[in-house]
């Protein structure tokens, strides 16, 4: 099955990405490729972190410590090597790994007691890494801040909080270094406000995206291209500009306005179709185009589309 349209035209590689017998999916909230094109998943299950080649040959898992909270993911090459940063609102903190799972070091809530008072009440959804080495979190499902670190996991600084005005957030579920510009800069996936906002990579709010999003969830730059999972059924591609290209996958009928949030995910099987989406929560892209999409469901989905176009 072809989706998609012009220069985006994809294939539904049916079928990609086979569990062996006693791995399964639990909820799939992050997905990554590296640089051999291996292909990662982060779901909630004890093999909370699924490694698969490009032609979705299962290689190795790991990670049952995250099985209950696994979230955000971000892929960095810095130098030579490659590691991922994960986020873990169940347990309220972020951890840097290797690429086989060897934990590198662990942050939990940042030194704002006027903030969190509680550890409890911080809840990390997502991950960013600047050119610089710098370590961006959002705490999507806790107090709505965005917390910056450096390269050897100290506090920087943070801003934030909940509210609509700019440089207010409600759910900063997902970030994103952009590098398309001339300089680079922070979007946050602002989902409860239904809107990407722009930062400066020391706080200072620049600006907004508003245009035709449907609960953006987090980011994948590919090219001079951003790719945003729209937890309401499909995937938006902007061109450089933040100008609308095409989506991908468009279910209006997934979701409805009074079925979300209290919906429960297991009832989204009944409208998991080939080539739809019901509940986009992750997105990347390979060296070849290829485009992954991992979905908010209980017992996850992967999907592959080979790019033709």
């Amino acid at each position: 099955m072809t989706v998609g349209n012009g220069s985006h035209t994809y294939e539904i590689v049916e079928g990609w990405g086979k569990l062996p017998k006693g791995v399964e999916y639990g909820y799939t909230h992050g997905v990554v490729t590296d640089a051999q094109d291996r292909v990662y998943v982060h779901n909630r299950s004890k093999d909370a972190v699924i490694v698969f080649d490009r032609e979705g040959n299962f290689l190795s898992s790991w990670g049952e410590e995250f099985a209950a909270g696994a979230h955000g993911m971000f892929l960095s090459r810095e130098g030579d090597a490659e590691y991922l940063y994960l986020a873990d609102p169940d347990r309220h903190l972020v951890a840097k790994t290797t690429l086989d799972g060897t934990i590198l070091w662990k942050i939990g809530p940042p030194p704002l007691s006027h903030v969190y008072d509680s550890p409890d009440k911080y809840k990390p959804t997502d991950v960013a890494v600047a050119p610089n080495g710098d370590v961006y979190v959002g705490d999507g499902y806790g107090q709505s801040w965005v917390h910056q670190y450096n390269t050897n996991a100290e506090w920087v600084r943070s801003w934030g909080g909940p509210g609509s005005e700019p440089g207010k957030m409600r759910c900063p579920h997902g970030l994103w270094v952009d590098t398309r510009g001339p300089d680079p800069v922070l979007l946050v996936a602002d989902r409860g406000n239904n809107r990407i906002q722009t930062f400066s990579l020391v706080g200072e709010h620049i600006g907004f995206v508003t245009y035709d999003l449907r609960l953006p969830c987090c980011f994948f730059q590919f090219g001079d291209e951003l790719y945003i999972p729209d937890l309401h059924s499909r995937v938006t591609i902007l061109d450089k500009n933040n100008l609308l290209v095409t989506h991908i996958g468009d279910n209006p009928g997934a979701w409805t306005k009074q079925g979300w949030p209290n919906r429960p995910a297991e009832d989204l099987h009944a409208e998991i179709k080939v080539g739809k989406f019901s509940s986009p929560h992750a997105a990347c892209v390979d060296s070849h185009g290829d485009l992954y999409v991992v979905e908010w469901i209980a017992t996850g989905r992967l999907t592959k589309l080979r790019r033709k176009g």
